[in-house]
């Protein structure tokens, strides 16, 4: 059974904005290009709203956000799993613990043959590590899963993957070390979340 159909907003600084109909189209119009910004959405409409609206992340009537850093993990472009790491104002903080050449075009990092769960709680990892690194003491992400459990240790071993029990073991340790400096992990709304991929849009 074929996926529900998805539709790409683009927005192009001096170029002007679209919605393609698939990924491939749409990247064409947005891969390499500084400041290009796109999101997937569930029909064409909301894709217009966005766009008329400006085509801002994490501007969707949410609340200040508080100075931070925030993650988000997403499978859209079918590549894998990509992780973005941000600030509150959606500037990009992954070089702080990755090095440029491993990030994609978008600022992004991927991830082969992994689950979504597991991008998201290595966005989560790598956050905290940004978050200590500089002397940040919230980390905001919008996974329950990773947020409330994975991340301080609690997970079901018969379910899941030994990489994945790695992955949670380590991630807890740094929680620790972040929570050891008063910094507090928290749930956000993926509707305001300033690094949401928007694949699930």
């Amino acid at each position: 059974m074929a996926g529900k159909k998805k539709f790409y907003a683009y927005f192009v600084p001096g170029k002007g904005q679209g919605i393609a109909d698939n990924w491939a189209d749409c990247e064409t119009k947005v891969k390499g290009v500084p400041n290009a910004r796109y999101r997937a959405f569930g029909d064409r409409k909301a894709a217009e709203v966005w766009l008329h609206g400006g085509a801002a992340y994490g501007k969707r009537s949410a609340p200040k956000l508080l100075p931070g850093v925030y993650f988000d993990a997403g499978t859209g472009r079918g590549k894998g799993v990509e992780i973005k790491v941000t600030d509150a104002r959606g500037e990009n903080l992954l070089p702080v613990v990755l090095r440029r050449k491993q990030l994609t075009p978008f600022g992004t990092y991927e991830l082969a043959n992994v689950t979504n769960n597991y991008g998201e709680l290595f966005a989560c990892k790598a956050a905290m590590q940004i978050a200590l690194k500089q002397e940040s003491r919230r980390v905001f992400g919008d996974s329950a899963l990773v947020v409330k459990y994975w991340s301080r240790g609690v997970y079901k071993k018969n379910q899941l993957g030994s990489e994945t029990i790695k992955l949670i073991k380590a991630t807890a340790r740094v929680r620790k070390q972040f929570e050891t400096k008063r910094g507090k992990l928290a749930l956000i709304s993926g509707g305001h979340n300033p690094a949401d991929l928007g694949f699930h849009r």
